[in-house]
């Protein structure tokens, strides 16, 4: 009876594997530490690990940066990644969407204030529970700004309504 020798052989990643498992890790260390912190509270974390994210936001210094999040990548190989990992890539995920509809808004105002009445229509029949006669009067109260060279706050008014619109709806 003959053995195979590769079947007795545990399964064992590369060292290039192993390589960029590590450097994936210090670039999930280096996006904790660019959160800002009501962010990084939300992501759960093990006390050291915090403890090192803090120290390496308080570093100036190049290479001592450079050396802190080299050992907050060795800490990462000691902790669950996954739900590090999950909670970073939904808050991106939410950063990301947030983004999104700000520009979506953004779209509309500037459509609303060079065409008018026709971009009203068609956003009222996208949001129909839109007040029309309040974004109808912000409207001509931001066309008339700018047609008259000043800022009285209407078009900031105007932005804020259709942003309250469009987060209703979903």
């Amino acid at each position: 009876m003959t053995n195979d020798p590769n079947d007795e052989l545990p399964l064992e990643n590369s060292k290039s594997q192993r390589k960029r498992e590590m450097i994936e890790l210090q670039k999930i260390g280096e996006a904790l530490v660019a959160l800002p912190d009501n962010d990084l509270a939300k992501i759960p974390l093990e006390e050291k690990l915090a403890d090192a994210i803090q120290a390496a936001r308080s570093i100036t210094n190049h290479e001592g940066k450079r050396r802190q999040m080299q050992y907050i990548g060795r800490i990462m190989r000691d902790v669950e990644a996954a739900p590090i990992r999950e909670a970073l890539d939904k808050l991106q995920g939410k950063n990301q969407q947030s983004t999104a509809q700000f520009h979506q808004v953004e779209r509309w105002r500037t459509r609303l204030l060079a065409e008018g009445d026709s971009v009203l229509r068609e956003f009222l029949n996208k949001y129909p529970d839109a007040d029309h006669q309040r974004l109808r009067q912000l409207v001509r109260n931001a066309q008339k700004d700018q047609a008259a060279g000043k800022n009285s706050g209407a078009s900031t008014e105007l932005f804020r309504c259709l942003r309250e619109v469009v987060e209703g709806s979903k």
